[in-house]
């Protein structure tokens, strides 16, 4: 059916279809039954008619015929199985392709379902499988001619005797088959392992932006409840004793209460992508800057707290970004103040230091526990003014807690 010299050509044919077909870089891939049919199609059209033309032409047996194209047919229908059992495969196909060596007409069609199934095999991870059936069925090929030779002194009728470049040719051909199923292989796992990092880069930015989500909406909501809170407290307290306290209290409460909502709606708003759909419509509040840090320290003030401002800028203002950071800083570590430090005074501070913003906040509390582990709190702040180009440091002790962020002026690079 075929000689050793068919291999070469075969193997460069089979290795096109492959690429075209199942490369990485490829944008259009096929189904996965096209990728199993094809090649089963395609060993049939080729090796099936060429094997009963040669047939006809040679004037073999009408047994011999029948037999090598039933090899034929055998060889390309093994291929079915490829996918689920790539070792046997090549197996099968290699012993059918070395039966039908011996079985005439000689010097057939080239072995396309053999090519096929060595590629397939590296491709699938069967490589040992590939290269000890193919490595066998070469050397019975080769060496089985010379061997009936030297056994019956004469050279069997029927039996080819390959041409030392027929062989050589082969041996390339073969290789060939492997090379390129190797280069397949590697250009496969490639593509994988960049859809994997694709993969884990799309989830970074899901966490990320979750943690931006969850850091926006921490800032907003624990800034109003405590406000309210705190507020409430005062309004509960003076309730008989200063009724006009009171009610300035329960006013807070409501203004606080709108302001909070405004703020929520804000972050959903760009959540829904609101923003986006209509970018002339501004925001429902504005980004804080440090000229509302008066009212922050105000609104923390009661119930046994003092917080003061030392405001140490002269008029400069950084840009606004940084004012924004700074502020949402200033507003969280007030919040914790206010919730976990029972202290009776604090300080906020901001000040130019060479090219930085320096926002310090200060309390005279109980300081945080050596035990205790870094909270959504804390961890928001670190991280936005890691956002911001700089970086936050807290020193806690027995006699307060002190809070600094050092923030590029200009913002971040």
């Amino acid at each position: 059916m075929l000689g050793p010299g068919h291999f070469g050509v075969s193997a460069t044919a089979s290795a096109q279809r492959l690429a075209d077909g199942d490369g990485p870089g490829a944008r259009f891939r096929p189904p996965s039954a096209v990728v199993l049919l094809v090649p089963v199609f395609v060993s049939l059209l080729v090796q099936v008619p060429g094997t009963i033309g040669l047939s006809w032409w040679q004037h073999v047996p009408l047994w011999a015929a029948v037999t090598s194209a039933l090899l034929a047919a055998a060889s390309a229908l093994t291929l079915l199985a490829a996918p689920r059992f790539p070792g046997p495969t090549v197996a099968v196909v290699a012993a059918l392709t070395l039966v039908d060596l011996f079985v005439p007409p000689i010097g057939g069609p080239p072995p396309i379902a053999l090519v096929f199934a060595i590629i397939g095999a590296v491709v699938r991870g069967a490589r040992v499988w590939a290269l000890i059936s193919v490595g066998t069925a070469w050397l019975v090929a080769v060496v089985g001619p010379e061997l009936a030779t030297a056994v019956l002194a004469a050279s069997p009728a029927g039996i080819a005797q390959w041409h030392p470049a027929g062989i050589a040719l082969a041996t390339v051909g073969l290789a060939l088959c492997f090379v390129i199923g190797e280069g397949v292989r590697a250009r496969l796992r490639g593509a994988q392992e960049r859809r994997a990092q694709l993969t884990a880069r799309r989830r970074a930015a899901e966490q990320d932006e979750r943690t931006r989500i969850a850091r926006e909406l921490h800032d907003v909501l624990a800034h109003s409840l405590s406000q309210i809170a705190v507020q409430s407290g005062v309004g509960l307290h003076l309730f008989d004793r200063e009724p006009e306290r009171a009610r300035e209290a329960l006013a807070n409460i409501r203004a606080l209460s709108a302001t909070g909502l405004d703020e929520v709606r804000g972050v959903l708003a760009f959540l829904r992508g609101d923003e986006l759909a209509a970018p002339d419509t501004a925001p429902l509040t504005p980004q804080p800057q440090l000229a509302q840090l008066p009212g922050l320290v105000a609104g923390r003030s009661g119930l046994g707290l003092t917080v003061s401002l030392d405001d140490r800028l002269s008029g400069d203002e950084p840009s606004s970004a940084v004012q924004t950071t700074a502020y949402r800083i200033a507003q969280e570590a007030l919040t914790n103040v206010v919730r976990h430090s029972a202290a009776s005074h604090a300080t906020v501070t901001v000040a130019h230091e060479a090219a930085d913003l320096v926002v310090t906040i200060a309390d005279d509390g109980a300081g945080i526990p050596a035990s205790a582990s870094e909270r959504g709190g804390l961890r928001g702040m670190r991280e936005r003014a890691e956002l911001a180009g700089g970086r936050l440091t807290v020193d806690s002790g027995a006699r307060g807690t002190s809070v600094v962020a050092r923030l590029p002026w200009a913002g971040a690079a």
